[in-house]
């Protein structure tokens, strides 16, 4: 079992990771919420008939409610947010209550946001059961989407703790690996050189990762969070860094309507961009055929699919947040493990982007 220490700027709090996590959630609660009224577990339709027994017979004589939402990116729908809002509120929570978001990246989004605004923010923890939310869930930010783009209605709202059973994983769908697995490379190409060495030459086969390295490089990956994190909490400056591949991944994502290329499987296209761009525009030194090639072999497309138009994803990227005053703030490596914000103007992007794709 593996602890680290998020520290940021509102709250400092653990990430365990291990084989049966989730026995450790008992304990913390009752060192830290002696006052705790009730639980309520925000899942979804796809984990709650895996896990939700299961976390459920490790909290002993809590008060526990279920709010089950749709699975996937219909989570993060505005009707499904008020729905879970209306369920809190009927089983009685109050500011004393705290949330637990069993499930992937979407109901950790879909639960933090519910704390973040229920009664003007009640404690929340994080406890993952895949492999993308090892992002998602540490760093403190929460949302929904707006049919004009991902995540624009949101907070950040640190959890208490992130518990993460690695035992989870293993119902994970190949599709569902290669999204996590996708923004473990981010983190590895912004900021752990040797992890992104060791990954090209060891992993080889998605499907067949040990758990124990599962449990050493998801350590890896999260700490180079935490570590941009404990910087810069609300994205003020570096940050930013970690939206690598983000811009034109949920332009992807929007464009061909959420849910239809899995969020990390889009961030996979996006910094395959990002690095085409780096290569041309801040010097990055870098041998992307072998980098394509590599990532071919584990299972990942490296053509966009047909149907995809230059103006649409702009128009999809300009309404991104990190676009100020209509200009692009993209995120470009001068090097492994160095990233810069680089400013695009239009022009310059549509011609990149119709030989992107």
């Amino acid at each position: 079992m593996a602890t680290i220490q998020i520290k940021t700027g509102s709250k400092d709090y653990p990430v365990v990771i291990g084989q049966n996590a989730i026995h450790e959630i008992d304990p913390f609660l009752r060192s830290e919420f002696p006052d705790l009224t009730k639980l309520m577990v925000i899942t979804d339709a796809n984990v709650a008939p895996l896990y939700l027994e299961k976390l459920q017979a490790s909290l002993h004589g809590f008060q526990v409610a279920v709010f089950t939402a749709p699975g996937g990116e219909e989570a993060k729908s505005i009707d499904t947010y008020y729905r879970g809002m209306t369920a809190a509120f009927e089983a009685g929570l109050d500011r004393k209550s705290l949330v637990l978001a069993l499930g992937g990246g979407a109901v950790g989004d879909l639960a933090g946001f519910m704390a973040a605004t229920f009664m003007r923010g009640i404690s929340f923890i994080q406890v993952p059961t895949t492999i993308l939310a090892h992002d998602s869930s540490v760093g403190g930010k929460t949302g929904i989407n707006h049919h004009l783009g991902k995540n624009l209605i949101g907070s950040f709202h640190q959890p208490e703790a992130v518990f993460y059973d690695i035992s989870f994983l293993g119902s994970l769908p190949v599709h569902e690996i290669r999204s996590g697995f996708a923004e473990l490379i981010k983190h590895a190409l912004i900021g752990d050189p040797e992890l992104y060495k060791w990954m090209k030459t060891n992993i080889k086969d998605l499907a067949q990762i040990p758990a124990v390295q599962y449990e050493t490089i998801l350590a890896r990956g999260i700490k180079v969070k935490a570590a941009v994190v404990s910087e810069d909490e609300r994205e003020q400056g570096v940050r930013a860094h970690l939206n690598f591949g983000h811009t034109l991944g949920h332009a992807i994502e929007a464009e061909s309507g959420y849910g239809t290329i899995t969020h990390g499987e889009a961030v996979m296209h996006g910094m395959l961009f990002a690095l085409q761009v780096s290569k041309e525009e801040a010097g990055l030194e870098f041998n992307l055929d072998e980098f394509i090639s590599w990532i071919k072999s584990i299972g990942y497309e490296t053509r966009l699919p047909e149907g995809f138009a230059v103006d649409g994803l702009l128009s999809r990227m300009k309404k991104d947040k990190k676009a100020v005053g209509g200009k692009l703030r993209f995120i470009v490596l001068e090097e492994i493990g160095k990233p810069i914000v680089k400013v695009l103007d239009s022009e310059m992007l549509m011609r990149k982007l119709a030989s992107f794709i």
